[in-house]
């Protein structure tokens, strides 16, 4: 930029004095400030401002460390607590299981002793109209012998004919004992 500067003052025909920071006349000082300058930046962020943030950036690595081994000690638990779930879900479907299946004995017992209960009255009460056929067949088988004999009295006064009680009620024995 200097030689723009010069070029263009010499195209003006004018020699003028050069840019003040670009005379070397200057140069020694402005190293001096620029030393002084750095060694102070330098100073100032080696002992203030450098260790505030290294302390940062430390206490920030510190945290996020703690932070990850809090999340991976939770993260644990929670799959203890998952696992701890799932056991006490297949003990209560065990459980379940377990009643239903003596709900279902207990059930099976009742219907077969209602079962069985039922089957003897029904039984008893067969019997005991078996017990009552019985006698009313006996008691038919006994008049059926009069019966007969009557009935045998009637037909033959129907063709005319004429035969004894004692004649008619010994066939009708005859032909019952034979038959």
């Amino acid at each position: 930029m200097f030689a723009i500067v010069l070029a263009a003052e010499s195209a003006h025909g004018a020699e003028k004095a050069a840019f003040p920071p670009f005379d070397p006349w200057h140069f020694p000082s402005q190293l001096f400030w620029l030393a002084v300058f750095f060694g102070f930046l330098y100073f100032a962020l080696s002992r203030f401002i450098l260790p505030k943030i290294g302390n940062t950036l430390e206490r920030r690595e510190s945290s996020i460390a703690g932070d990850l081994d809090e999340a991976a000690r939770l993260n644990e638990e929670a799959v203890e607590a998952q696992k701890a779930v799932e056991v006490s879900i297949a003990k209560a479907h065990a459980k379940a299981r377990e009643t239903a299946d003596k709900a279902r004995t207990k059930i099976d017992k009742n219907i077969a002793a209602e079962t069985a209960k039922v089957d003897a009255e029904v039984d008893a009460k067969l019997a005991e109209a078996e017990t009552r056929i019985e006698a009313f067949r006996t008691d038919a088988m006994k008049s059926v012998e009069s019966i007969a004999t009557d009935t045998t009295e009637a037909i033959l006064g129907k063709f005319s004919t004429k035969a004894g009680k004692a004649d008619i009620s010994s066939a009708v024995k005859s032909a019952l004992g034979e038959g």
